[in-house]
């Protein structure tokens, strides 16, 4: 149980709590916000604090503003390598799909991953974690699929649980295995298949390393019955699914991770109302890529007045990865939503707190600033909370909080 010496009151602070309602942005000004161990117990506008949190420790905020923690729900950060001869390739006219295909993209960042040991992936990844966590991620998200053999796919895992703990950051782990064709698979997607759910998930499942799992159902990535096999075999396991979906072309792979009740189906530039309206139906979450769209230069932009019509909620992430988002920086991708797909810096808030924390299942937790959630929050040098959304540059994070612990 929590006591005063575990109390903390953080006042003469505004809060954006992000709590669904008629008010934006949930905001309440003049406010204070009580931590009693790793949970929030009050919040509220100062004048009406109760009186027994007088004697806690209080910190001043003179003015600042107090979101929930930023939320980073899609990402790669365990890696090895780096793509910037792609990039290169791409100013002079070939096109991802064509680097691809001829050997390059995930294959690459697959071949230098291999060859990495876990200390060296431990310290890359922290290092991204790290320039999450100055602008104000608490949560992120973190996949495989850089291995797409059992050694590596389970190193990986293992490195992006073990570094919860340095980070001090919350990580969920998504198993991505149906990422890519490794190269010794090649003209035998089918049989890879059956190796990814015959013999690499089950273990996966067994060390309990994975909190979801995710496929890449696009036409460079998996087909529909091949897609369909692995969230079957998720199932069997009792894990959570999502996907890569609707990113270079229409497949239909929404629709069929919304019949599997999936948590979010990501990407979907190429998504048409049929499958935004599955979405809607099954509660799953529409989780947008800005970094990726912007980074290859993609003109297809996702439906955001078809997922607003039928009341999908819009989360957005990083998407960090070496190839198509090298980008750790969750401020960039608020601007990047509202400038490149049409979201207010309201949605896009939402779309990096509460609607985030619902595309990894931890709408419970985390999200919103609310009574009896984890402490996880940040206080911003603001004056308003569309300034977040509104500009890039300068990093307005003064403090970051997770689980009631001071990060920065």
């Amino acid at each position: 149980m929590a006591t005063l010496s575990t109390t903390r009151v953080w006042r003469n602070c505004n809060l954006a709590t992000m709590q669904a309602g008629d008010e934006p942005y949930g905001i309440v000004e003049d406010a204070a916000l009580v931590v009693e161990g790793e949970r929030i117990a009050w919040t509220g506008l100062r004048v009406e604090l109760p009186e027994r949190y007088a004697s806690a420790s209080h910190e001043g905020l003179a003015g600042r503003w107090i979101t929930p923690g930023l939320i980073d729900c899609h990402t790669h950060l365990v890696y090895a390598g780096q793509r910037a001869d792609e990039f290169e390739q791409r100013q002079q006219g070939r096109s991802y799909a064509d680097i691809a295909r001829a050997g390059g993209g995930i294959l690459a960042t697959v071949r230098a991953t291999r060859g990495a040991d876990e200390d060296s992936l431990l310290q890359g990844t922290l290092a991204r974690l790290a320039a999450l966590r100055r602008e104000g991620v608490t949560t992120v998200e973190i996949k495989s699929g850089y291995g797409l053999d059992l050694a590596t796919e389970l190193r990986m895992l293992r490195v992006a649980r073990n570094a919860a703990g340095t980070s001090g950051m919350h990580i969920v782990t998504t198993f991505l295995g149906a990422h890519a064709l490794p190269e010794e698979y090649r003209g035998r997607a089918d049989d890879y298949i059956d190796f990814v759910c015959d013999e690499v998930l089950p273990v996966v499942a067994h060390e309990r390393l994975a909190d979801a799992v995710d496929v890449f159902c696009e036409n460079i990535g998996f087909g529909l019955q091949q897609t369909e096999r692995v969230l079957a075999a998720a199932r069997d396991h009792r894990l959570p699914v999502k996907l890569h979906a609707e990113q270079l072309s229409n497949m239909g792979g929404t629709a069929l991770g919304a019949r599997y009740g999936a948590l979010s189906a990501d990407h979907l530039e190429y998504l048409d109302v049929s499958g935004v309206e599955a979405l809607a139906r099954s509660g799953g979450v529409a989780v947008l890529l800005p970094g990726a769209f912007y980074f290859l230069r993609e003109t297809q932009r996702p439906p955001v007045a078809a997922l607003r019509e039928n009341g999908v909620p819009i989360a957005i992430a990083s998407d960090c990865n070496p190839g198509s988002s090298p980008f750790a920086s969750m401020q960039l991708m608020l601007n990047m939503a509202c400038v490149l797909f049409g979201l207010t810096p309201e949605e896009a808030l939402a779309g990096a707190t509460r609607n985030a924390a619902q595309a990894l299942g931890l709408e419970a937790e985390v999200g919103t600033l609310a009574v009896g959630k984890r402490a996880d929050f940040v206080v911003w040098n603001v004056e308003h909370p569309a300034q977040l959304a509104a500009q890039f540059g300068p990093n307005p994070c003064y403090r970051v909080v997770a689980r009631g612990d001071t990060l920065i």
